[in-house]
């Protein structure tokens, strides 16, 4: 389903220097959101120093947002590593408006995050639990 929200070039722009982490991307995280219903544009970004507590806290309560969070942490056999992830923020206590229009326009934004091989889709809290919801699904892709 398109809804003719477009990606603003800012964020395919950062996207790439996010990637290779360079000055002044040296970031943990992104946030997007779509204003005005007809552009997806950043937000807000967290500095290297921030963590996955601190983008989840980002994330507006009532109210539909997407994610893209660098991960690190260490595989089963002890290496160290690190996964690009898309979060969908689609809560269920959010209006039917938003809710139709951030996953309407989703495709569009993953479309500009070219190499971002998971996808979390969360509609509670319970979902984004970084320990029982979250490590396990990245774990799968290290």
């Amino acid at each position: 389903m398109s809804t003719g929200v477009s990606v603003d070039d800012e964020v395919a722009s950062s996207f790439q220097k996010f990637k290779l982490q360079q000055e002044p991307y040296k970031l943990r995280y992104f946030v997007y959101e779509i204003k005005d219903k007809k552009t997806i544009i950043i937000s807000k970004q967290g500095e290297r120093s921030k963590t996955y507590d601190d983008l989840v806290e980002e994330l507006p309560e009532n109210d539909c947002r997407y994610a893209l969070i660098d991960i690190e942490f260490e595989t089963d056999d002890g290496r160290p590593t690190s996964k690009l992830v898309f979060i969908s923020w689609n809560p269920d206590t959010a209006s039917v408006r938003p809710k139709m229009l951030y996953s309407g326009s989703k495709e569009a934004l993953k479309s500009a995050l070219v190499g971002v091989g998971i996808h979390i889709n969360a509609t509670d809290h319970s979902e984004l639990d970084f320990e029982t919801a979250i490590l396990p699904v990245v774990k799968k892709f290290a």
